[in-house]
């Protein structure tokens, strides 16, 4: 019989992977609905890039307020209040006649999600100390996993059945997420008289913890590093020498090649975090993905950069779950929920930074240079980290000496 932490692990990991594999079906085509459906003819790119910009905007906005609830009356009512909102988000796109209607439920979509964050708070608050680090190792596969099978399933389906379809394909994989937290999540140790808190005070309250606003940092640089390359990947496929009829499809292998490391390292990660430490893991896991980015200088062709691209999964894989559990370790569990959900924010915000960056840099200077400053900046994070730790620890010793 398993025990209600790894219960809920198991169901939570499966809602996790729905959440973000509706997310990640429409990403294949999104812009081409918006130029087919919706009759965009010109500013195609400029629609495709606020149709999705304005949805982490939205999100990173959002997330303290449903922090904040989530303290007060559980993160499982907020499972729920998110999955089956965005059920009824997927079904409204499928429904959109202009660019202007589909602009609106994006932004819903932004505003109604909080899914992920309130199921790791919810398995980080309700697991033994000792397994939190494997707990949040395991719940980082379920994001990666679904953003490799979302736009497979996404680009397969809306070849042979059509847009509209996929988006009510979304609308039932998310209302299973949906339904499995409502079932399968057992929420213990929750006090529902406590005071609600204001976002306002939850924010001086965030700022004043100095732990955790640095791991908000770095969540929020980690993340734009990842996303910066997005709007470059194909182009830079095309420079290695694939043909533009197959550029699409080995972007999406390279794509998937970090996902599955991520799948496979994650966990591993979470084990070696419980036994040296999550700061370890997390420098680790940075200076990985800062030497694996400026390897690209050093290769010419797709396999050697897809290998590469491997490798640096295998290390940045890391990073996610160190992050999480040292914001678990930084916070009160009565604090948790809304620290996720500032957390949510952080990495919101890094989605919608980093693209916007990449294609600026990608404009001016050659895109292995991006990736080598891309490098550099993990790496700099990562010494930076260091030294802080190292000047904390100076200055508790000099304080035992007084």
């Amino acid at each position: 019989m398993n025990l209600p932490w790894k219960k809920n692990l198991y169901v939570l990991w499966c809602g996790v992977f729905c959440t973000s594999t509706a997310y990640s079906m429409v990403i294949p085509f999104l812009t081409l609905f918006i130029n087919k459906d919706l009759g965009v003819e010109s500013n195609v790119s400029f629609w495709s890039g606020l149709l999705f910009g304005v949805t982490f905007l939205a999100s990173a906005l959002i997330a303290p307020f449903w922090g904040s609830l989530a303290d007060k009356y559980g993160r499982k009512p907020m499972l729920l209040r998110s999955g089956f909102s965005l059920c009824a988000v997927y079904l409204l796109m499928a429904v959109v006649q202009n660019p202007y209607e589909l602009l609106v439920v994006r932004i819903l979509s932004g505003l109604l999600a909080g899914y992920v964050p309130s199921a790791i708070a919810l398995v980080g608050t309700n697991t033994p100390e000792k397994h939190v680090g494997y707990a949040l190792g395991i719940m980082a596969t379920a994001g990666a996993s679904g953003s490799i099978v979302g736009p497979l399933l996404g680009g397969v389906l809306s070849k042979f059945i059509g847009y509209r379809e996929c988006f009510l394909v979304a609308a039932f994989v998310v209302l299973l997420s949906a339904i499995i937290a409502w079932i399968g999540a057992k929420e213990e140790n929750f006090d529902r008289n406590r005071t609600r808190s204001h976002v306002r005070d939850d924010l001086k309250e965030a700022s004043a913890n100095r732990p955790l606003m640095r791991q908000l940092g770095v969540v929020l640089i980690v993340t734009a590093s990842v996303m910066v390359l997005e709007p470059l990947l194909t182009l830079y496929v095309l420079e290695l020498g694939s043909s533009h009829d197959n550029a699409s499809l080995s972007s999406g292998v390279i794509f998937s090649a970090v996902g599955v490391a991520t799948v496979v390292a994650a966990p591993i990660w979470g084990k070696i975090g419980q036994k040296i430490g999550y700061e370890r893991t997390l420098m680790i896991g940075l200076l990985g993905g800062g030497l694996g980015n400026v390897l690209q200088l050093l290769f010419h062709n797709l396999v050697g950069f897809g290998i590469l691209r491997f490798v640096y999964g295998l290390f940045f894989a890391a990073v996610y779950p160190g992050l999480n559990a040292l914001i678990v370790k930084a916070t009160t569990p009565e604090f948790r929920g809304r620290a996720f959900s500032l957390n949510q924010s952080s990495s919101q915000l890094g989605n919608m930074v980093g693209p916007i960056a990449g294609g600026t840099l990608g404009a001016y200077i050659p895109i292995p240079i991006v990736f080598l400053l891309n490098g550099v900046l993990l790496t700099a994070t990562a010494g930076t980290l260091k030294l802080k730790q190292l000047k904390g620890r100076r200055t508790k010793d000099e304080a035992a000496d007084i």
